[in-house]
C-alpha cells in the first residue's frame, strides 16, 4: 500500500492588516478574504451580540463586509485596520436593526455550540464541565442575552463593544463614531438596565436577610376595650 503523501500547507500570509487592505484597493483578488479571515472570529461575535439573532447576525456581518469591500478605498488609516472593520459591521448591524424597526428578543442557543468556529472563545465550553453545570451557565447565559436584547441598539452596542469584546472607550467611540463621553454614558444607562433586568440572577443565593435594628422599645400588645364573646354552642 502506497503511503499517502500530505499535501504541503500553505504559509500563511505576514502582510499587516494595512498592507493587506491596500492589495486589496490595488487588485489582489485574495487579500480581502485573508483580512477577512484574521478577523472574522470577533466580527462574527460583535455582531451576533448587536443583533442577538444568528440569522440576522450573518445578514448583518454579510452587509457590513460587502460595505468594507467596496469602500476599502475610502479608508485613510486614522484609525487601525480592525477598528474600521469593526465600524462598518456596527454600522450595519444597527442600520439593519433600524430598518427592521422592532427589538429582537428571540432567546439564543444555549452555548451557541453550532456557531463556536466562528464566534468568540467566551462561549466555548469545558467538555469535562458538569452537565448540570452547563445547563445553569447555559440558562444564565440566555438571560443576559434576552435582556441585552431589551436595551435601544446604541446602549447595546456600546456594552457589547466595551463589556462583552474587551475593548477600550475611546476604541469603541472611533468604532461608533461617536464621543468617547457619549460611548460612557450609554454603558452607564445599560449597565443601570441590566442591572434592574438581572437583579434577581445577580443576587448572590446565600445572600444573608437585611439586619433588624436593635434597641427599639418593645410595644406592649394592645389590650382590647371590646368585651369578648363566647363561641356559639353547638346543638
Amino acid at each position: 500500500m502506497v503511503p499517502e503523501v500530505p499535501r504541503p500547507q500553505p504559509s500563511p500570509d505576514l502582510r499587516s492588516d494595512a498592507d493587506l487592505l491596500a492589495a486589496h484597493v490595488a487588485g489582489d483578488r485574495q487579500a480581502f478574504g485573508v483580512l477577512f479571515s484574521r478577523h472574522r472570529d470577533r466580527l462574527w461575535a460583535v455582531a451576533l451580540r448587536t443583533m442577538c439573532n444568528p440569522e440576522d447576525a450573518a445578514d448583518g456581518l454579510q452587509d457590513g463586509m460587502v460595505a468594507a469591500y467596496r469602500r476599502a478605498g475610502s479608508f485613510r488609516g486614522e484609525a487601525a485596520v480592525t477598528t474600521w472593520l469593526h465600524r462598518v459591521v456596527v454600522n450595519a448591524c444597527l442600520d439593519r436593526l433600524r430598518a427592521m424597526k422592532v427589538r429582537r428578543a428571540e432567546p439564543l442557543p444555549d452555548d451557541l455550540e453550532e456557531y463556536g468556529d466562528r464566534g468568540s472563545t467566551i462561549s466555548a465550553t469545558d467538555a469535562t464541565a458538569d452537565p448540570a453545570d452547563l445547563t445553569e451557565q447555559g440558562e444564565r447565559r440566555r438571560q443576559v442575552l434576552d435582556a441585552l436584547a431589551s436595551l435601544p441598539q446604541e446602549q447595546r452596542a456600546a456594552l457589547v463593544l466595551v463589556d462583552m469584546e474587551g475593548y477600550p472607550v475611546a476604541e469603541a467611540a472611533l468604532m461608533l463614531e461617536c464621543a468617547v463621553g457619549t460611548v460612557k454614558s450609554r454603558c452607564s444607562r445599560g449597565r443601570a438596565r441590566l442591572a434592574v433586568l438581572l437583579a434577581d440572577l445577580m443576587a448572590p443565593a446565600d445572600a444573608a436577610p437585611p439586619p433588624q435594628p436593635r434597641n427599639l422599645p418593645v410595644t406592649p400588645p394592645v389590650q382590647s376595650t371590646q368585651p369578648s364573646r363566647a363561641p356559639p354552642l353547638e346543638g
